[in-house]
């Protein structure tokens, strides 16, 4: 800055040098004019000239001298506001070990540690007039704030409270003179007492007694009874000025003053209290016998033996049982302090820093444990009231976390819902596909019985024949002279058994050909082939193929349909003979039960044809593929539709000797 300074003086004295010259330089040529005229008159013309030259030099030398001047020394004015020592002093009126009073530093302490401008050093020092007081106590705090701050420069003093405001006052000319001061939680009674310089800013608060009957009306409807608890008025550092409002403010109320009282007259008095009552709550420092403890202490003991709900005037006292009331917010009114003390540091003067009330430090709180205690409804509270410390619902307490787990739940039950949907759809399409399946299956089965109803024709003339013949030798018996009765017996014997043979295969067939829907239940799979092995030996025979079944000893239970398996068997064993029609011997079909590790039932067809092709094992079971000239290719598609509705699989492969085989694996049924 100082640069920049000197270079606005030394313009201003070349200014004043060039002023000069043109002014000298001008009576020059004013001269040169004057050469016509007679000599004494040019030499009084020029007198007067010189004269009049040097008082304009003159006059602008003392001109560049004061602008000279008024340019240096303004902005060293200036800087007198900017280089103000970044420090303040807080001087609060009780101790920061209450929680009041260490809420409105913590408070200061913030915002001064949230302006990032520049560091600031914050100097505290409590006073203690709540316990402490008279001259000689008050002449060594001077002196000691004198001697420990000889050294120490302050750019502004933070006063909290009234008590702290009048000691300020009292001392600063000594300790502080020049130095801006800052006030705060300061009544407008003691603003008018006190007369405060009008250098002095800060702020008031409006804590009355008048504001506290209101609460002890809304929690006590039909109140009755006021008792005031605290320490003498003498020694009440913020609540002093309620003394004076007690004739007005509690018109209609009888009050009781136990003011000054020891702690045990006042845990005794409040425990006896009648009902319409309510306790105004100050501030007690002492038990009035020697023992001294903040406010919130005090008020803890009182709040034990109180048979009536206690009104408070601090936010720090709604939670040591006080039911609450309208309190002063330490926060706020320190908050306050701060800024205007930031303001200050940055060069505005005070004197056009309006004093204004805090119309937010003071707030309808209350306690809602207290409230639910003396049963008081949130309805009777105050306007604008706020209601701390309720016991929240699990909604309140996990609300993010119940919007999670009810998202959660909902897309859960979404995907649950498409999944039963989806589900319900699959057993549809199951059933459709069973349903399709039976009427091909059907229609196969049809198609496999026209293709032996050659060889069922022949199974059925033989019993026939045999039923024809014997009927005939038994009316030649009966017309004899002396029929043979045993004979007769025998020959009807012999028709019954043909009867029986032929009724059998006719049952067969109409058990392979009936249309029945698909149905699980257990069978014997041994039993099953076998029966598709007797019904397909005439055409075998017919055929000149031997067809031999080795079954696993005892039963071999699986979960099925009869009548589809066996249709799976029997297409396989007329592949398999259709596979051996080109061979001239050595014909053989032969069919296998047995059981492998993993509890599942084989069934092994294989034959002893040519085989199938490498290339055609992966296409056999594919719909409409065949070898045959005349076949359709829907057999083993069929075949292996069926195994998997009954959860088994179905595959081919080439034997080492020649032929092929096919392997049916179903689960074993669970004994029950």
């Amino acid at each position: 800055m100082m640069p920049h300074l000197g270079a606005i003086g030394l313009k201003a004295i070349v200014l004043r040098d060039n002023v000069r010259k043109d002014s000298l330089a001008g009576l020059f040529r004013c001269s040169l004019r004057f050469r016509k005229c007679s000599p004494r008159l040019r030499r009084v013309l020029v007198f007067l000239m010189l004269a009049l030259g040097r008082a304009m030099v003159m006059v602008i030398r003392i001109g560049g001298l004061v602008l000279c001047a008024a340019v240096l020394l303004a902005p060293v004015c200036s800087m007198a506001g900017e280089l103000r020592p970044r420090s303040i002093l807080v001087l609060d009126q009780s101790d920061l070990r209450g929680s009041f009073y260490y809420e409105v530093f913590s408070a200061i302490r913030s915002a001064v540690n949230a302006d990032g401008r520049s560091h600031i050093t914050l100097y505290t020092e409590s006073l203690d007039l709540s316990r402490f007081n008279g001259e000689a106590y008050e002449e060594s705090v001077r002196k000691h704030l004198q001697v420990k701050y000889r050294d120490a420069p302050i750019g502004v003093v933070v006063a909290i409270g009234a008590g702290t405001l009048q000691h300020v006052l009292n001392w600063r000319a000594e300790l502080w003179p020049d130095i801006p001061v800052v006030f705060t939680m300061v009544t407008e009674q003691d603003l008018s007492r006190l007369s405060p310089p009008p250098a002095m800013t800060g702020s008031l608060v409006k804590v009355r007694l008048s504001d506290q009957l209101k609460a002890a009306r809304a929690v006590v409807p039909d109140l009755n009874r006021v008792v005031l608890i605290g320490d003498a008025w003498a020694s009440q550092i913020v609540f002093s000025s309620w003394k004076d409002e007690i004739a007005s403010a509690t018109t209609g109320l009888q009050v009781d003053e136990v003011i000054g009282s020891t702690m045990t007259e006042i845990r005794k008095r409040v425990a006896e209290l009648e009902d319409r009552s309510a306790i105004l709550y100050t501030a007690v420092y002492s038990d009035g016998e020697g023992a001294y403890y903040p406010p919130g202490v005090a008020l803890g003991l009182i709040s034990e033996k109180a048979n009536r709900p206690i009104i408070v005037a601090s936010e720090t006292l709604i939670d040591r049982g006080g039911i609450g009331g309208f309190v002063l917010l330490p926060s706020r009114i320190g908050a306050d302090a701060a800024l205007r003390a930031l303001r200050v540091l940055d060069g505005e003067d005070p004197v056009k820093m309006p004093i204004a009330t805090l119309t937010d430090a003071v707030k309808p709180i209350f306690n809602w444990r207290q409230m639910t205690k003396w049963g008081v409804e949130e309805s009777a509270l105050p306007d604008g009231s706020e209601v701390r410390f309720r016991d929240q619902s699990l909604w309140e307490q996990y609300r993010w976390q119940s919007i999670a787990i009810a998202a959660a739940m909902l897309i859960q039950a979404a995907l649950i819902f498409r999944l039963l949907q989806e589900q319900h759809k699959r057993n549809d399409a199951e059933v459709e596909a069973r349903s399709r399946m039976t009427e091909l299956a059907h229609v196969n089965r049809q198609a496999a019985a026209g293709e032996l109803s050659s060889s069922i024709a022949h199974e059925l003339n033989q019993p026939l024949g045999s039923i024809l013949t014997n009927t005939e030798t038994a009316e030649l018996i009966l017309h004899s002279p002396s029929p043979d009765l045993k004979e007769l017996e025998e020959i009807l014997a012999d028709i019954k058994r043909d009867d029986l043979r032929a009724s059998e295969v006719i049952n067969r067939l109409k058990s392979f050909l009936k249309r029945v829907p698909f149905e699980i239940k257990t069978i014997d799979i041994n039993e099953t082939v076998n029966e598709v092995f007797d019904f397909l030996s005439v055409q075998a025979h017919s055929r000149n193929v031997a067809l031999y079944f080795e079954s696993l000893p005892g039963e071999l239970k699986v979960n099925g349909d009869s009548v589809q398996l066996q249709q799976v068997i029997l297409n396989l064993v007329v592949n398999g003979m259709d596979a051996m029609a080109s061979m001239p011997y050595g014909k053989a079909l032969i069919g296998k039960t047995e059981i492998d590790g993993r509890g599942m039932a084989i069934i092994s067809i294989s034959d002893s044809g040519h085989g199938i092709p490498f290339d055609k094992l992966n296409e056999v079971f594919d719909p409409f593929f065949t070898t045959k000239q005349k076949g359709m290719g829907v057999g083993l598609s069929i075949a292996r539709t069926i195994v998997q509705a009954h959860k088994g699989r179905i595959w081919a492969e080439n034997q080492t000797g020649g032929g092929a085989v096919f392997h049916i694996a179903l689960p074993l049924a669970q004994p029950s």
